[in-house]
């Protein structure tokens, strides 16, 4: 028997301990799930849910003991037929109905994650198609199939941002690209795209790209009036990015250290965040010092789970057990809670959502583990009680 097993359904441990089974093992889905997520610059392949008020993005999985099952007044979350939970999904966002007026639909410009309007501006990368590319990564395979452009203009993602706040409440904008061989990486490019939704709109803004060749470029980036920068290392484990992600590894570690330190000064502590993926081979406790040494210099480090993309390289991998992740998650949360930074620090982008990760779910129960607390792979899932964050507005 699991400590979920053991825990009443419906209180805030049961609901933590569920989305973080569910991030691992996926959800048989048996209704309709209206929105979803395939392919991508990220390692994201996902329905978009709300489990009890929480905001999630489940792996869809024919394997999982999970069901999502259509009820009298909504759906629910079943196991071995008995409901572990009630789920509230997201409807289709009306602006996708909407298209440009040389007719692109909106959809293919940019995409609601939740509440939170995502588009990846050059839909197209140097590492893609030859030895360098990402193993998690899909960003050629919503462009193969149709589903998005290769370049949105920052006129086009600022119209999209003004439906997209108004038809369907979206409340910050998060905006990636593939890395590109000019010295800026692409990260002009993606914050005037940033810029243009900013001032039309008026949502706060991340921007997503590589540590770019001049660190003065970060200040033309933070002048264009951005609110927030990721800067994506994905490993802190360098054998994990010499075979997943090459292209990273020669960038090196101390390069995303660098970025970093500039892009802090400039935005602000938990201003800037990296995406780092578990469940990839990577040394755990490792792992964990590398985010205290981002946390130190105020970078908000989001762990996730991986999440196999298909028609990505890595898309047979198994994502990584509870077991496994929620350790990292409790160490990696309590660096966060003495520095000071959380999912509201981050004001726009993939860690002010949090949906992909469980790491703001642990930090906001006050169950992080302290500096010299228990090692990595050592603590008992689920022994404490872990959260409730708050429902979010209109959910």
């Amino acid at each position: 028997m699991t400590v979920l097993d053991r825990t009443p359904a419906g209180t805030s441990a049961h609901v933590a301990e569920l989305i973080m089974d569910l991030q691992s093992v996926g959800l048989r889905i048996e209704t309709t799930l209206e929105t979803s997520r395939t392919g991508g610059a990220g390692p994201s392949d996902s329905g978009m849910l709300w489990i009890e008020g929480v905001p999630v993005t489940v792996p869809p999985s024919e394997t999982s003991p999970y069901s999502l099952r259509a009820e009298d007044d909504g759906q629910g979350i079943f196991r071995d037929g008995v409901k572990v939970a009630s789920v509230a999904g997201t409807r289709r966002p009306r602006f996708y109905d909407l298209e440009t007026a040389d007719g692109i639909p909106y959809h293919q410009i940019a995409l609601l994650h939740l509440d939170s309007l995502a588009s990846t501006v050059v839909q197209a990368c140097n590492y893609w198609g030859n030895s360098d590319q990402c193993g998690f990564c899909g960003i050629g395979v919503s462009l193969a199939a149709g589903n998005t452009i290769a370049k949105k203009t920052p006129e086009m993602l600022a119209e999209v941002a003004v439906a997209a706040r108004d038809l369907d409440g979206a409340v910050d904008a998060t905006l990636t690209t593939g890395s590109s061989v000019a010295p800026d990486r692409g990260a002009l490019y993606v914050a005037r795209c940033g810029q243009a939704v900013k001032e039309a709109a008026g949502l706060p803004v991340e921007v997503q790209f590589e540590p770019p060749r001049d660190l003065s470029v970060l200040d033309q980036v933070h002048d264009m009036g951005v609110d927030s920068v990721g800067v994506h290392v994905e490993s802190f484990d360098p054998a994990v990015l010499a075979r997943v992600a090459p292209g990273k590894f020669r960038t090196g570690i101390d390069a995303y250290f660098r970025t970093w330190e500039r892009a802090v000064q400039l935005f602000g502590e938990g201003r800037v965040s990296t995406y780092v993926i578990l469940g990839m081979g990577e040394d755990p406790d490792l792992t964990v010092e590398m985010c205290r040494r981002a946390v130190d210099i105020g970078v908000y480090p989001f762990v996730v789970p991986l999440r196999p993309v298909a028609g990505s390289l890595m898309e047979d991998v198994p994502a990584p057990s509870r077991e496994y992740t929620e350790p990292i998650y409790r160490k990696v949360a309590g660096f966060l809670a003495e520095r000071g930074l959380g999912a509201d620090t981050a004001v726009a982008g993939c860690a002010r959502c949090q949906a992909c990760s469980s790491l703001n779910l642990v930090q906001q129960s006050g169950q992080g583990d302290r500096r010299g607390g228990t090692p990595c792979g050592t603590g008992a899932p689920g022994a404490a009680p872990l959260l409730q964050i708050g429902r979010r507005p209109d959910a």
